[in-house]
């Protein structure tokens, strides 16, 4: 279209009608927001198998470039057409005796300590009420707030043992009689873990013709520059996700060890069970520490006072090894979020998706960040002002560095 009016009355109505469609697609986000999250959760419920498969893909990917690139070193010439699905297979194989391993060593030694300390818990929270009396004298309203904290504790997680837990251990005990109307659930995750496996298969196997045909997708659609920058922003958040949740796992699995080996030390009560709870919430960022700390902390005073006390001298240690020693040696400073922004991802992401959201936010918000911040700058390079981001740059040189390791 050569007509330079012609060309400004087309984009002026192809701006009209785009804003008239999004003006209508908010509206129907926000007026039927509760069908809209439905509609979502049954798309989520159907694709969950592929969903799980590329959960499993993506965390083994590593594991089987490895071993691919080492079939592909030390095999003879002859094998080594057979070098990814080897590294397929094995890494896959490894996988599930990774997982097997640590529910065999870890879920038998919790499920006693967890019954042990369930059986012994008024016993023990006697003897508490006891040694508070003798410490502290006859405080009544300290040992009514108490009572009334253990009793409404005890009974809601009586609630939840009886209502919740207790018809999906049922429904499991009644997969062979086909009895219990938490079968159908129970058969449908695990055939969506099933298909799962398989999807997990198919994709590390195609990984690589996977990613090249996206690269041709990308390509072929846009502009030269725009392409680049797509792929750039594609390659940075899968250093982002896979850097910060490989790390986080490794972490968390050294400091849950180190506070099993802690505990063995001094002798604090429910070993295992503490380290399991301080481990696995320590994934979680920033409030990780805060709220495995509490409940470990409740579990060892109920037994001992004394111990629990000296298990928060304990674990602040701990997790000031993590912070300052452990967790920088591991992740590095790869978010380049500031606190503020941590704390303010934690709380949105949590609230929204629980712990999972709280979990990959960190890395979500990092990538987000990444975008604006190159926005902004290419706005001001078309505005001829980029003198404030070099301003910018001189004057928070480690806000605008953090995140290129």
């Amino acid at each position: 279209m050569k007509d330079p009016y012609k060309r400004r009355y087309l984009y002026l109505m192809l701006a009209i009608f785009g804003g008239i469609s999004l003006s209508i697609l908010v509206f129907f986000a926000l007026f039927r927001f509760q069908g809209l999250g439905q509609a979502i959760d049954a798309l989520g419920e159907l694709l969950a198998p592929f969903i799980y498969g590329g959960v499993f893909a993506y965390l083994l990917r590593p594991m089987c470039n490895v071993f691919e690139r080492i079939f592909g070193q030390y095999l003879p010439p002859k094998l080594r057409k057979a070098a990814p699905s080897l590294a397929v297979g094995l890494s896959l194989v490894a996988g599930i005796l990774i997982v097997y391993v640590l529910i065999i060593m870890i879920v038998p030694q919790l499920y006693s300590s967890i019954r042990s300390l369930w059986d012994s818990l008024p016993d023990k929270v006697n003897r508490f009420l006891t040694w508070a009396r003798e410490r502290f004298g006859e405080d009544e309203v300290l040992l009514k707030l108490f009572n009334d904290a253990y009793s409404y504790l005890y009974s809601s997680v009586e609630h939840w043992a009886d209502n919740t837990l207790a018809p999906y251990l049922t429904s499991l005990l009644n997969i062979v009689t086909g009895v219990g109307t938490g079968l159908y659930k129970v058969a449908k995750f695990l055939y969506n873990m099933l298909i799962g496996l398989i999807v997990a298969v198919y994709l590390l196997a195609g990984r690589k013709k996977l990613a090249r045909q996206a690269v041709l997708i990308v390509r072929s659609t846009l502009k030269p520059k725009w392409a680049e920058a797509v792929l750039n922003e594609v390659a940075f958040m899968d250093r982002m996700f896979g850097g910060f949740i490989d790390g986080k796992i490794l972490d968390s699995a050294i400091i849950g060890v180190l506070c099993y080996i802690g505990c063995a030390i001094f002798r604090f009560p429910s070993a295992l069970l503490v380290s399991a709870i301080v481990g696995i919430t320590n994934v979680i960022p920033f409030f990780g520490p805060f709220i495995g700390g509490v409940p470990a902390t409740l579990l060892i005073m109920i037994d001992n006072p004394i111990k629990g006390l000296w298990f928060i001298v304990f674990i602040l240690a701990l997790q000031q090894l993590d912070g300052n020693l452990i967790g920088p040696a591991i992740l590095g400073d790869r978010t380049g979020l500031s606190s503020f922004w941590v704390l303010f991802a934690i709380i949105l992401c949590g609230g929204l998706w629980g712990i999972v959201g709280m979990v990959v936010c960190v890395p979500a918000f990092a990538v987000l960040f990444d975008i604006i911040k190159k926005l902004v700058r290419r706005g001001l390079e078309r505005k001829d002002q980029i003198e404030l981001w070099e301003q910018y740059k001189a004057d928070f040189p480690d806000e605008v560095s953090k995140g290129k390791k």
